[in-house]
């Protein structure tokens, strides 16, 4: 598989979203939307890996 730009893109904002930031998580409790905000992370983590498999796809067939 080539290198992509975009492939590493998407792998780069997939691990800033798993990892903890605190600083925004604890906004989010103070606010009472922790739920709403976890709800949040979680379809956008699976919209972007879903985005990666498909490039991943796409640049192996090149």
């Amino acid at each position: 598989m080539k290198i992509s730009p975009k492939i590493d893109a998407l792998q780069l904002m997939l691990t800033d979203l798993r990892t903890r930031n605190e600083p925004i998580r604890h906004k989010a409790a103070f606010k009472g939307c922790q739920p709403e905000f976890q709800f949040l992370v979680s379809r956008l983590i699976k919209q972007l890996e879903d985005e990666l498999n498909a490039e991943k796809i796409i640049n192996r067939d090149n």
